[in-house]
């Protein structure tokens, strides 16, 4: 989720969601293309702009504006791998398959970069690393998933220990790390805007305020109705995540929406500097926080998710205890303003990308993946529709799952509860045995101490004199001769 600018480049409005651009005009002429993509976010403009480099022509039909829920609220963090722990996925597809996705997802990161520039998209403000820090002591796993990704995966990462965290951050809630050099963030509402941008020069014609209220995918030639007009095209991508509704009512009802609450800090000034010296962004391995220094002296957070839509100004108090429990040095953080998005979470954790039927094509499921995910998407669908390349099916595995509907949102919303909780103890259990062990340590090294003091001071007994020996019958040994029997 990003800040809005006082100027070009800075200020905090540069980080809030913006619906400011100029406006694109709706759909209200008969339309025919070779592609059309339903839903203008990061994953429909990525699909529109890839298919439009290779030659397509292309409309977006978008029901409100260009990036206006969960896309216009990234965090604008670009980081190998995807939603589900990789443990996960290797014990679910394989390692061979698993490392397959992870190359996907390291092709979408460099694609994100080579877009991202400051020539391209002014103010972009990238910054570097990624620091996946632990509320509890690994121990023994941090060494073995260094392993995994280091070795296996062929994964740029360095393990920090207990202390260079806490020299980093200044805090004693975190123990380990996996710091991802080669990881990034970027302003997400610039990059939202840039590919916006991008896509138009490339021919994409973008519609807003252009619902599409049925689609008809047989034969070769697929209708969508809209409230104005009619579209033909010879393939749809389903790209509009949990708002995508009647167009394809079995899609939408896969994913569990997730509103992800988001603050901007007022400037804090140089004790931030003081409590972070890390520039990149940082989350928690229980997924708890995550959050990153932003115009110098502010800090950009995450809050809770929540299965039903919450003002975000309920949560803001949440977040700042969050905040000062984790920093307590910053103290009562202002916060300068908060908002929030829908995103969209698949049963199985993982992103929706393939070809549901022959020219019908579905880009969902983004929540917690990641910008990368949504331009490698981009890259699959489009190549696999222009030359018919099959690597989007490395996403076979992770079908259309039903979310449970309200059921399910309940049920989620327990859930989110249940783990968040449990995480948060965990790390309050961690801490306790780090103390109690320290405190072992010093009783141990208290008692060692003493005993070295006892022995120096402890009075020496001393050799008897040969007179003081005879005299008390003791034989002197240098002196006793062994006796003789006659």
């Amino acid at each position: 989720m990003t800040p809005p600018a006082t100027s070009a480049t800075n200020g905090p409005d540069r980080f809030a969601p913006d619906m400011a651009a100029d406006p694109h005009a709706r759909l209200t002429f008969d339309l025919d293309v070779d592609l059309c993509v339903i839903g203008a976010g990061l994953a429909g403009l990525s699909v529109a702009l890839e298919a439009a480099q290779h030659g397509l022509s292309v409309a977006v039909l978008e029901a409100r504006r260009v990036g206006w829920s969960a896309s216009g609220c990234t965090l604008g963090s670009v980081t190998p791998g995807y939603g589900v722990p990789i443990g996960d996925l290797i014990a679910r597809i394989g390692i061979a398959h698993t490392r397959e996705l992870w190359t996907l997802s390291r092709e979408g990161m460099a694609i994100v970069r080579d877009r991202a520039t400051e020539e391209a998209m002014p103010g972009i403000a990238l910054s570097a690393g990624a620091l996946e820090v632990s509320n509890v002591d690994l121990g023994d796993r941090l060494v073995e998933r260094l392993q995994t990704l280091g070795v296996d995966f062929a994964t740029e990462v360095e393990g920090w220990q207990i202390d260079h965290v806490r020299d980093v951050l200044r805090t004693k809630r975190y123990f380990h790390a996996i710091h991802f050099p080669d990881a990034f963030q970027l302003d997400g509402r610039r990059y939202m805007r840039g590919l916006e941008t991008m896509a138009r020069r490339a021919g994409v014609r973008i519609f807003e305020d252009t619902p599409a209220l049925g689609i008809d995918s047989s034969g070769v030639r697929k209708r969508i109705v809209t409230p104005h007009a009619r579209l033909r095209a010879s393939d749809i991508v389903l790209a509009g995540n949990v708002h995508l509704g009647s167009p394809s009512r079995r899609l939408s009802e896969t994913l569990l929406p997730m509103w992800r609450t988001a603050v901007l800090t007022a400037p804090l000034g140089e004790r931030l500097q003081q409590a972070i010296a890390f520039t990149g962004s940082i989350a928690d391995t229980d997924g708890v926080d995550h959050y990153r220094i932003v115009g110098g002296d502010r800090l950009l957070w995450t809050g809770p998710e929540t299965t039903f839509e919450v003002a975000p100004k309920r949560l803001e108090g949440l977040i700042r205890r969050r905040i000062a429990a984790l920093y307590p040095q910053l103290g009562e953080a202002p916060i300068e303003r908060s908002w929030s998005g829908a995103i969209g979470q698949t049963v199985h954790g993982m992103p929706q990308i393939g070809e549901l039927r022959r020219g019908l094509w579905v880009a969902s499921g983004f929540g917690r993946q990641g910008l990368a995910t949504t331009a490698i998407a981009g890259r699959l669908i489009a190549q696999g529709i222009v030359h018919g390349d099959q690597r989007w099916r490395l996403f076979d595995p992770f079908e259309l799952v039903w979310a449970g509907g309200k059921i399910g949102r309940v049920v989620g919303q327990g859930v989110s509860i249940v783990e968040r909780r449990a995480a948060i103890t965990a790390g309050l259990l961690a801490r306790y045995r780090e103390r109690a062990a320290e405190r072992s340590r010093i009783r141990e090294e208290r008692l060692e101490a003493a005993n070295r003091g006892a022995r120096i001071n402890r009075p020496q007994p001393q050799a008897a004199a040969p007179e003081q020996r005879a005299e008390t019958g003791v034989p002197d040994a240098r002196r006793s001769e062994p006796s003789t029997i006659d």
